[in-house]
Parts: C-alpha cells; structure tokens; sequence
C-alpha cells in the first residue's frame, strides 16, 4: 500500500513529489511510500521555452527541464519510485484505499494526486463526474479541469496544475503541486501547517 501516487510527471507532479520527498526525515513522514506514474508519454513542455520563469535561465527548453526534474527526484529522493510506461486507466476505492489501475499493473494507495494535462477528452474512469469546463482559459480551447476545493476533489484525491482550475504557466504549476504536497504533510502531522525548508547550516 503506498501513502501517495502522483499521477503526472509534468510540472505540479515533479513539484509535488519533491516537496514531499524533501520530507523524508521528519518524524510523521519518514516511512511514507512514494510513487509517481508518468502517465503520458509527452508533456506540454516538450516545446517550450522559458524566458519568464523564477530561478530558470532565460532560453530554458522545456525538454530540458523536465529531464533534469525527474533526475533531480531520482539523484535527491530515490526513496519516491518513478514508473515510466505505465498509463492509468481508472481510479476506484476510497480514501485509504484507493485502487489506480493502469494499462499494465494496479496499485493500491491511500491518497491519489492528479497532475496531468487539461486536454479534453479526459480518459481516466471513476473521476469523469468531477470534470467541468476550465474556467481560466478560453473556451474556444476545450480544456477541462476536475471540481475541486483548494485542490481537494474529494476525500483522498488531489487535483494540482492547470487541471486544477489554474492558468497555464510554470510558476503557477510549481507552486499549485508544492500546495498539494503541504497539504498532504499538513495531513501527516497531524493537522499542524507544515512546510519543509532547507538551510545552509543545517
């Protein structure tokens, strides 16, 4: 049974699982299992380039940031599983004991994050009677985002990124999947704000 599945390994994914991996030696989250799930086979930032983006350098390729992410959870976090390959098909359970089935195996967690794409149509079953229209970019793109409170769409599921409701931008992204992570570390500690901050000196 793992603690978390992030579904995405894009932006708010990879975000995600650092700031909950960055975690790993305090008490309430020292024995949590991790896993991330790709789960598409491209990203929205294969073709892009960042000139407007805190802490990247002007020209960024996409493709190159998300290269060094994953590297990064990989080089940081190897404690986080990374699962390449795999498609999730359908979500089903409840909070604790949720069952993600993908394409090739199924697993079974006690939270789900959902950081993929907000392209229509939407393909993972067991989520479609959240999807709604998006309400931050224009309709003309048919894009959709899953009802959701402060990212919660439900007990035991998170929503983070554009399929949140959020604009699509990299910084936005970031920082809706380092939300989710709190918020999970938040849950572990027993309802006490946690954040994880890392200092020279320490």
């Amino acid at each position: 049974m793992l603690d978390v599945v992030i579904i995405g390994a894009g932006v708010s994914g990879v975000s995600c699982a650092l700031v909950l991996g960055s975690a790993q030696n305090k008490p309430f989250a020292t024995d949590k299992k991790i896993a991330l799930i790709a789960h598409q086979k491209a990203s929205s930032l294969q073709n892009a380039v960042f000139n407007n983006a805190y802490g990247i350098s002007a020209g960024k390729l996409g493709s190159e940031l998300l290269a060094e992410s994953l590297a990064h959870l990989t080089n940081t976090y190897p404690h986080i599983q990374q699962i390449h390959g795999e498609k999730v098909l359908e979500i089903s359970g409840s909070a604790e004991n949720f069952t993600v089935t993908t394409n090739i195996s199924s697993l079974q967690a006690k939270i789900v994050v959902i950081a993929i794409g907000a392209s229509n149509p939407f393909t993972i079953e067991g989520l479609k009677h959240f999807i709604e229209p998006h309400q931050k970019i224009p309709a003309i793109k048919n894009r959709i985002q899953l009802k959701n409170t402060d990212h919660l769409v439900c007990e035991g599921i998170y929503v983070a990124g554009v399929l949140a409701g959020h604009r699509s931008q990299l910084s936005i992204a970031a920082g809706s999947g380092a939300a989710v992570a709190t918020d999970i570390l938040t849950l572990w500690n027993d309802g006490n704000h946690t954040m994880v901050h890392d200092a020279l000196g320490k």
